[in-house]
């Protein structure tokens, strides 16, 4: 019995333990996935403002499961302006509260969802 709430206290730990949260650079914005379109390819609501379709690269469609709601780290193509854009990273629900005590995400109104 104690063992088994040994490794529930360490599982909590590792949970919410955020060693290192990956920030936006340069031109890279947060995001929020409002629709799937499909062929690896969404919606995606940006802090900027901005609404981009937004697709997985192939070196990440196999690692990266996002769905409706997700906070994700947008890059826009340079070529496509601010129409099109590329989805980089998606943030897990513990590195989620380090950014919103932070700071970082007080521009979106709908983080609550998370």
């Amino acid at each position: 019995m104690s063992k088994k709430k040994e490794m529930q206290k360490m599982q909590e730990q590792l949970e919410t333990e955020v060693s290192r949260v990956k920030l936006p650079r340069d031109n890279q914005s947060f995001g929020i996935v409002d629709q799937r379109l499909g062929a690896s390819r969404m919606r995606v609501r940006c802090l900027d403002e901005k609404t981009r379709i937004c697709r997985i690269p192939g070196r990440l469609k196999r690692k990266l499961w996002v769905r409706e709601g997700d906070l994700v780290l947008v890059e826009p193509w340079e070529m496509g302006g601010n129409e099109k854009g590329d989805i980089i990273f998606k943030y897990r629900p513990s590195q989620i509260e380090w950014l919103k005590k932070k700071g970082y995400l007080k521009k979106i109104a709908d983080v609550e969802e998370f």
